[in-house]
């Protein structure tokens, strides 16, 4: 257990570990010490037996919002309770059971964020997913439901707080990086209760809370989304595509749209693809995180010509790389809109173009089991845990595949017969 004098310079020193947590422990005062996390968050804490032997650590606050000074009174304080019996530990559980809503969210993020929280196949929750609670939180969440106290919500109130959320009641001015407003609807408002539900339910599991105070509020069903693109309107993307990119349209774009169409991948699947990943002569590429966890997924001859024909940029191991720095492309999603523009197409998006692909695998006859095995859904059965990248799926994607390819060449054909005539 390492040891040393607690002050400004030795704790500046402290570089963080690789994984897991480490802790310094002050020499002078016992049970005093300061842990620091991968993050490089650095907290001060104390460490001591109750009456009844048990063993608990507290934190006392943040290295820099509290001096060393200042948690070293502080320590001297909460020790000092516990010699005289009391049990800082429990007090702090008992003013937790009164946080309200908004701290509580805060409490979520932040041990989520260090990954205390496991959320699908008890897995740490996804930067990602979290990105996307904090948002729903602090535009959503914290402005209708804040200040009340978590544990004294009711059904009703949570389920008011969507009904406010669906009807815009939250909506303002988007800041960052995002244009827009945030506008609230019945989708968003779905999610919204979705996330103050789970946040519940975590601190219930984590002993903050002694009961699930909402359990049962009912969300509201969400407009499904059907859009797919119809035989005709892949012809016409497929003009669209090879005019586009005669009007400068970014070819980098215009390929993650055709390697979307070919795949039935997410659009972050496709656009973020890195070619270590691909496998062009197994027929896979070998996906080590997706929204359903690390995956292997069957790709057909035509997306693959799609991916070999991408320019290589040194140093960057994407396979559509940006056109500056070493990232990603990542505007997939206004490429498309600009496709679909020249090609009088509406209501498209990346995950239409996904829906597109299982809709035509169903017309050539693929049962429901193989087409969620193609799209990379999770597994709701045992027997779909049997559907691995074997030769039956790779043919199913690679007929699949070369369904999309020829329509797609027949639209780029017309255009060039047009031409022609011209």
């Amino acid at each position: 257990m390492p040891t040393a004098k607690l002050n400004k310079r030795t704790i500046d020193a402290l570089k963080p570990p690789a994984e897991k947590q480490f802790v310094l422990w002050d020499n002078e005062i016992r049970g005093f010490g300061i842990r620091v996390l991968p993050s490089g968050l650095k907290t001060f804490i104390i460490q001591y037996r109750n009456a009844e032997g048990i063993k608990r650590r507290v934190n006392l606050g943040r290295f820099g919002v509290l001096t060393v000074d200042q948690a070293r009174d502080l320590a001297k304080i909460k020790l000092g309770a516990v010699a005289s019996g009391e049990d800082p530990a429990e007090d702090a559980r008992r003013a937790r059971n009164e946080m309200n809503v908004s701290e509580l969210c805060e409490w979520y993020l932040t041990e989520a964020r260090a990954g205390r929280i496991l959320g699908r196949r008890n897995r740490p929750i996804k930067e990602s997913s979290l990105a996307m609670d904090e948002s729903r939180i602090r535009t959503h969440i914290n402005p209708l439901i804040g200040k009340r106290i978590a544990r004294h919500l009711t059904i009703a109130d949570v389920e008011a707080m969507q009904d406010d959320v669906a009807k815009g009641k939250t909506g303002k001015p988007r800041t960052g990086g995002r244009g827009g407003k945030a506008t609230g609807g019945r989708g968003v408002a779905a999610r919204c209760l979705t996330t103050i539900q789970a946040i519940l339910g975590h601190a219930k599991h984590k002993g903050l809370l002694a009961e699930h105070p909402t359990k049962g509020a009912k969300k509201l069903a969400g407009n499904k989304r059907t859009r797919r693109l119809s035989v005709a309107e892949i012809e016409t993307l497929g003009k669209a595509m090879v005019y586009a990119e005669q009007q400068g349209v970014s070819p980098t774009g215009i390929a993650v749209i055709r390697l979307l169409l070919l795949t039935g991948y997410r659009r972050e699947e496709g656009q973020a693809m890195q070619r270590e990943w691909v496998n062009p002569m197994g027929g896979f590429v070998a996906f080590p995180d997706t929204k359903t966890g690390e995956q292997v997924r069957a790709i057909g001859p035509e997306a693959i010509k799609v991916i070999v024909a991408q320019p290589r940029i040194a140093g960057n191991p994407y396979v559509f790389a940006a056109t500056t720095g070493d990232g990603p492309f990542t505007a997939v999603s206004a490429c498309l809109q600009r496709v679909c523009g020249f090609a009088g197409i509406t209501g498209v998006t990346p995950h239409v173009l996904r829906h597109t692909f299982a809709s035509i695998a169903a017309e050539l006859g693929f049962s429901e089991l193989t087409i969620r095995a193609m799209l990379g859904h999770a597994s709701q059965n045992v027997t779909q845990d049997y559907i691995h990248v074997d030769e039956a799926l790779k043919l199913a994607v690679r007929r699949t595949s070369d369904e999309i390819a020829k329509l797609l060449a027949q639209g780029a054909a017309k255009l060039d017969r047009l031409r022609l005539v011209a």
